[in-house]
């Protein structure tokens, strides 16, 4: 399964690209997704779906994954283009805590700074995916209906 960037733009009002997540988006403070918008979405976009994933978690499972997933949500209309703060609107996959929503950073104390990537994927397909699929799930039924999708680097570290 392979993606590209594209040209679309994502932002957020609680950090910059490459910026330090602030605490209230954390596990350690309120857990509450952050704000994000995106524009420039390719021609055609008719849904989006968004999934927030941190590559330097150290695990790695018997079926090849890798990292850690805090946030899917999907079934994300193609006319939005921001989700509030702590929204509960579209349909929430799995993280790997094991519930549905988003549940924010939380690293091993003293492991060093994490990126997590906030990925907007735009595409071509509104069909009605089931709530409760897990990031590698949804990326195996949406790999054929990817536009385009960019992403917003956060980062976040425990004493």
């Amino acid at each position: 399964m392979g993606f590209a960037p594209s040209k679309m733009q994502v932002r957020s009002s609680a950090f910059s690209q490459m910026g330090m997540i602030p605490r209230k988006h954390t596990g350690e403070g309120e857990d509450v997704s952050p704000e994000l918008s995106w524009s420039d979405a390719p021609e055609g976009t008719k849904a989006f779906a968004v999934i927030c994933h941190d590559p330097d978690a150290p695990l790695v499972s018997p079926n090849g994954t890798y990292g850690f997933v805090h946030w899917v949500l999907y079934n994300i209309p193609g006319n939005v283009n921001r989700l509030e703060e702590g929204t509960k609107l579209y349909t929430a996959g799995k993280n790997d805590y094991g519930k549905t929503g988003y549940g924010g950073p939380m690293p091993p104390e003293g492991h060093g700074p994490h990126h997590y990537y906030f990925w907007v994927l735009a595409l071509s397909d509104d069909t009605q995916l089931e709530p409760g699929l897990t990031m590698w799930e949804l990326l195996a039924r949406i790999e054929p209906k990817v536009l385009g999708m960019n992403r917003l680097i956060g980062t976040y570290e425990r004493g």
